[in-house]
């Protein structure tokens, strides 16, 4: 919820600025990027003490964020401070997929990380609440109220989460290497499919605001009905991927995506538009799905570890939709050049992973399914 509550308050945050439409993607995507990066040292962090410490202290860290946007006035150096900060938000997967994982048998990883990752539903609830409270209450007092449902769920994590009884044998602060090839193909694979749909989440209030005029209740609403299909997938992805393999299932989503994204680059009717992003966020959040029953089955030793680190490179994949849109849109007049170009690689990455697939038979991603 807090992670995409920028993008969410983009328009009116954007209007009491004065943002420019490069400086719109910018704010709304520097959330992402912020919580993404974070990802990899709170992974090693969980490794070394465990998910429920660290995700205490995350959660805590959240409410300097919220008190400075509640305090603060929404100028472009403040919401830059306040976005970075607030954006830690989006660590907390390197948190909750581990902590989930290890409480669960192989044969089960694609349901339980998919239900773990579902959390991402928190941007349903954001676009649907938040542009009313502002309309009740006012902007300031929005992030005021947004500390109240931070509490509440500190005070259940603290009760309710408890450390799995599977920890890996040896606890190590070390960054698994990159140049493991299994390990390089799922950063991207990741920044595709989550990258996607947190950054659409992020940027679709704005992007119907300057596209097709709708107001920002309005366009709460629909990224709200667009984010929950891409939410309520992710378990099904999981669920399909333990079933028929997370490689096999993932080559298939990725080109309707691609399809998706190219009917997008033409800006069609409204109603149209509205279907191609319901398509592509529920292959999306199938895609999410499919990418981390992988995950567990290929990396368990240093789970924490290696989440971290494909999170933050599906996190910087976020960041990249929003300021790709917004710059785009500030330089050429329009967002279609923008879907275009992610049409292009959802399709490079579909066309990769099929031949990987035909290629390399003994290749552990193809192997695990």
């Amino acid at each position: 919820m807090l992670w995409v509550l920028i993008g969410s308050l983009g328009i009116p945050l954007s209007e009491a600025a004065g943002l420019s439409p490069a400086q719109k993607g910018f704010v709304v995507a520097l959330p992402i990027l912020a919580g993404s990066l974070l990802r990899i040292p709170v992974g090693l962090l969980v490794d070394r003490i465990g998910g429920k410490p660290v995700g205490i202290m995350l959660l805590a860290f959240l409410f300097l964020p919220l008190a400075l946007a509640w305090q603060l006035p929404p100028t472009l150096p403040n919401l830059i401070v306040i976005g970075a900060t607030l954006g830690c938000a989006g660590a907390s997967f390197a948190v909750a997929l581990p902590l989930a994982s290890r409480w669960f048998p192989p044969e089960r990883q694609g349901l339980a990380m998919g239900i773990a990752a579902a959390g991402n539903s928190g941007t349903v609830v954001t676009n649907l609440v938040a542009p009313q409270l502002v309309l009740s209450i006012g902007l300031a007092a929005t992030f005021g109220v947004a500390m109240i449902g931070l509490a509440v769920i500190l005070v259940a994590f603290m009760v309710l989460a408890h450390e799995p009884p599977r920890r890996p044998q040896r606890l190590r602060f070390a960054l698994p290497s990159f140049r493991d090839p299994d390990l390089r193909w799922l950063c991207l694979f990741y920044a595709i499919t989550f990258g996607g749909y947190v950054g659409l989440s992020s940027f679709l209030p704005l992007f119907f605001r300057d596209a097709y005029g709708v107001s920002p209740v309005d366009a709460g609403y629909i990224t709200a009905g667009l984010a929950c299909a891409g939410s309520l997938a992710r378990p099904i992805g999981g669920i399909l991927a333990d079933r028929f393999g997370g490689a096999r299932v993932l080559s298939l989503l990725l080109f309707p995506i691609a399809i998706a994204y190219g009917l997008e680059s033409t800006l069609p009717a409204l109603p149209l538009m509205i279907g191609a992003l319901a398509v592509s966020m529920a292959c999306l959040g199938l895609g999410n799905g499919a990418v981390f029953q992988i995950v567990p089955q290929r990396f368990q030793r240093d789970l924490g570890a290696v989440t971290g680190m494909i999170g933050a490179i599906g996190g910087v994949g976020g960041f990249f939709l929003p300021t790709l849109l917004g710059s785009v849109r500030e330089l050429g007049g329009s967002f279609g050049f923008g879907f275009a170009v992610l049409a292009s690689l959802a399709l490079v990455a579909a066309i990769s992973l099929r031949l990987l697939i035909s290629s390399r038979g003994r290749w552990a991603i193809a192997r695990s399914s």
